[in-house]
């Protein structure tokens, strides 16, 4: 993928074949040292209106459409209205969410039991930290996600997405097996940094569980 930094400008591309094109949304407000997934926290307005403008530039430099895809999620959704209201059309879908952490969702990460994290580390791929949402299950949600959004030929889909969503979408358009270990797992990308992935997603080999004894 072509990864861009939040600061920098946006290079000229050739899409040669249909492509998403995702920007991490802004920092949220209140989220530092905390397990954030579904929790809707906010984000400056400054910051939301400053990512939908270098999306806006980005669209005029290469003539995509102003349609732009984010969640539900304030994070991801203020960019998304800063665009509407500059005659953009704003879809949400919330089949591009966050990972869905369970109970863990908002606490900090001293306040989630050690074993509980091992549980997850030892059975990285299928374990539901917090009772909420597995990686094999994020990554079936983003499969079927990047397979139900319509893109035209020669023509992107923009999307304003959660970092879990991206690292998904990376994942399984260049690779065959779910990741077994955390080790194997991508670091996030950068608050507004943008990632460029094929638009649909290969035919990945999920890893079978453990056997329990």
């Amino acid at each position: 993928s072509i990864r861009w930094a939040e600061t920098g400008m946006e290079p000229t591309l050739t899409l040669i074949a249909p492509q998403v094109i995702a920007w991490r949304h802004p920092r949220p407000v209140g989220a530092e040292g905390r397990c954030i997934g579904r929790t809707d926290l906010p984000v400056d307005r400054r910051k939301a209106k400053r990512l939908a403008h270098r999306v806006r530039q980005a669209a005029r430099r290469h003539g995509w459409p102003r349609v732009v895809h984010t969640s539900s999620l304030q994070r991801c959704a203020a960019v998304g209205q800063h665009l509407r209201r500059w005659g953009w059309r704003h879809h949400i879908d919330d089949t591009l969410l966050e990972m869905d952490f369970g109970a863990w969702d908002g606490l900090t990460w001293p306040q989630i039991a050690h074993a509980e994290v091992d549980a997850w580390c030892n059975d990285f791929a299928h374990h539901a930290p917090g009772g909420g949402e597995s990686l094999q299950a994020m990554l079936d949600r983003v499969t079927t996600s990047l397979d139900g959004l319509s893109v035209a030929p020669q023509s992107p889909l923009l999307i304003i997405a959660h970092a879990g969503w991206v690292l998904s979408a990376r994942w399984v358009t260049q690779n065959v097996a779910v990741p077994a270990q955390p080790s194997q797992w991508p670091s996030a990308p950068r608050y507004g940094e943008c990632c460029v992935l094929p638009a649909a997603p290969i035919q990945y080999r999920p890893v079978e569980p453990p056997i329990r004894k």
